[in-house]
């Protein structure tokens, strides 16, 4: 993900009192998922001696078990406010930027399930009667699943760095009314064909949670993600002028957490039991739906990509990232404090081709 460099923000989270760490995601040693110890400590010792950039937290987990947590220390912002030095552990919690598109996706999946959604094909003009003078030529084709593999063929504009008044992203966070911006952008193309990066229709998203649900997407996800994976602890910044959840990249949790909701899907949806996203909802989130070339594809606000292993990858600006790998059965969370950088060479993401893979040898069982 891309986001907003200091505009102005106010800090609305949706937090809780900080309880002790829970460990309720299964260890296990290195050794015992056949992986090489040397080099994973190889791994932190690179970090710690600053050969990677600004890494804050790198977690393995393999056959569903963590087998590798560590923490480091580097600057970091919240929401674009620089803060400083930080000393991550355990209990810190980190902007996952993007990785909050991929949390709303979670909470469309868990919508349709519980009936407050049909599905995908269901016109996103159902839950906006108040802005139905949008609703014409190709833009009144416009379909959930239009927003959820960002093929909305909307006019959007994040190519552009985020102090740039031309940035779309900006501009939406910044008007009276986020959604009507967003439903208000001419049409480049029909919806469907072209995929185009565009944190407006998250928002979108964010929004049409809100008219089923009645509430927020921070407390809906609250109620029916986060707690039931044991997330207690995170923030979710909104909007100062709306009060509206930043769907598209407000997010902080700690990397832990992030990687309960990685391994939630990787465990087909299921928690402790619990299945919290049908498998047919974390099936449909993996697949790709629209091509973006020769670099991969994109599901329902994931991404698929090809080098330089298939894999679908959660993304956030600043290195932010969970790291599925079917064929190693890895999931991988990193954190970093490389906000809209995009040509470091040894970004936290390289950490898989030096080290990770290296270290894990093919195993013969499947993720799912």
């Amino acid at each position: 993900m891309r986001v907003f460099i200091a505009i102005i923000i106010s800090l609305v989270a949706i937090s809780c009192s900080r309880p002790a760490l829970v460990q309720d995601i299964p260890r296990a040693t290195p050794e015992s998922v056949d992986a090489d110890t040397a080099t994973l400590q190889k791994m932190t010792t690179a970090i710690r001696n600053n050969e990677y950039s600004n890494v804050h937290s790198v977690l393995i987990a393999r056959e569903g078990k963590l087998v590798y947590e560590e923490y480091f220390k580097g600057k970091d912002e919240n929401w674009g406010d620089p803060i400083g030095e930080v000393t991550f552990n355990s209990e810190t919690l980190h902007d996952i930027r993007s990785i909050s598109k991929s949390v709303v996706s979670a909470c469309v999946g868990i919508a349709i399930a519980q009936g407050k959604l049909k599905d995908v094909n269901q016109s996103v003009f159902d839950f906006f009667p108040e802005f139905e003078k949008y609703k014409t030529g190709d833009r009144a084709k416009l379909t959930l699943e239009h927003l959820l593999t960002m093929s909305s063929g909307l006019h959007w504009n994040e190519d552009v760095p985020y102090d740039n008044p031309e940035n779309s992203e900006v501009l939406m966070a910044n008007a009276s009314n986020p959604v009507e911006f967003v439903l208000s952008r001419e049409m480049d193309t029909i919806p469907g064909v072209v995929w185009k990066y565009n944190g407006g229709t998250t928002q979108l998203l964010a929004a049409i949670i809100r008219k089923v649900s009645g509430k927020d997407v921070d407390e809906f996800a609250k109620e029916n993600l986060f707690g039931p994976l044991g997330i207690s602890n995170f923030e979710w910044i909104h909007y100062p002028a709306t009060t509206m959840p930043a769907a598209a990249s407000g997010v902080r949790l700690r990397p832990y957490d992030l990687l309960k909701f990685g391994l939630l899907y990787y465990n087909g949806g299921s928690w402790n039991g619990k299945q919290i996203l049908s498998k047919e909802w974390v099936d449909a989130s993996f697949t790709k739906h629209v091509n973006r070339g020769e670099d991969g594809g994109y599901g329902y606000q994931f991404w698929m990509w090809n080098d330089p292993y298939p894999m679908v990858v959660a993304v956030g600006n600043g290195d932010q990232r969970i790291f599925f790998n079917k064929e190693l059965n890895l999931v991988v969370v990193t954190t970093a404090g490389n906000y809209n950088k995009w040509d470091i060479p040894n970004h936290p993401g390289k950490l898989l081709q030096d080290f990770i893979y290296p270290a894990f040898r093919a195993t013969t069982s499947s993720p799912r």
